[in-house]
């Protein structure tokens, strides 16, 4: 097909500098679980599991029921939602880093990036970008200041690094949600002209499979840590 012509003829740096992105997202997020081991290889597991998806073409086929679209995000968010709910969940949650579930967030940089070329290339629309709807990159670049000046120096107010995490989560939302809309599915509702393609093929798969969940997680734990602290 001519999307996959397309996703071949890319620059590698692309690909290379966002397959870096995603293992630093999942260095991060191990460092906040303390370094767990289980955590490592559910990650692993579910990134090689992507992989073979991703490379396989199983997401090019956006006319299937249920749309495989679901499959990339949803078995993660389920996960997300098992883990807030139950007993040894909470206390999972209650035992991560906070200072490295903050320091996670500088990865959004590089994907805001990636993001932008992907545009470029014609894999993603406009909106998708920060010259559009986008303004994630605010997160990434904060969130070494919220690091340093909230955890190192602890010159931040509980209230400020929780509506910090507030406002990153929203914009999170913002584009996730701007995104599923532009992804040749059912549902579309933007990006016609030039419809989010990108997340069909691997690496870029891993975006909605690994990165934003490990983002959004990142938010829900330390907002729900600093709610329940005496920071």
């Amino acid at each position: 097909t001519m999307n996959y012509l397309l996703m071949n003829n890319f620059p590698a740096y692309i690909s290379i500098i966002f397959i870096a992105t995603t293992l630093l997202t999942i260095i991060f997020f191990y460092k906040a679980a303390n370094n767990s081991t289980t955590v490592l290889l559910i990650l692993i597991g579910w990134v090689i599991l992507q992989t073979v998806l991703g490379l396989s073409g199983f997401y090019i086929n956006t006319t299937a029921l249920p749309p495989r679209f679901i499959f990339l995000a949803a078995p993660a968010l389920l996960l997300i939602a098992v883990i807030f709910t139950g007993s040894k969940g909470k206390k999972f949650i209650g035992g991560l880093s906070i200072k490295y579930l903050t320091i996670l967030h500088i990865v959004r940089i590089p994907v805001e990036l990636v993001l932008f070329w992907l545009f470029l290339n014609k894999a993603v629309p406009q909106l998708m970008t920060f010259e559009g709807r986008n303004f994630d990159i605010a997160a990434g670049i904060t969130a070494p200041l919220i690091y340093y000046f909230g955890f190192i120096k602890n010159h931040l107010s509980k209230k400020i690094i929780l509506l910090w995490n507030f406002i990153c989560l929203a914009l999170l939302i913002n584009i996730v949600v701007n995104a599923v809309l532009s992804a040749p599915t059912p549902i579309q509702q933007f990006g016609f002209a030039q419809p989010n393609i990108a997340v069909l093929y691997f690496p870029f798969n891993l975006l909605p499979a690994v990165i934003v969940p490990l983002v959004l997680f990142s938010h829900l734990a330390a907002i729900r840590q600093l709610l329940r602290s005496d920071f």
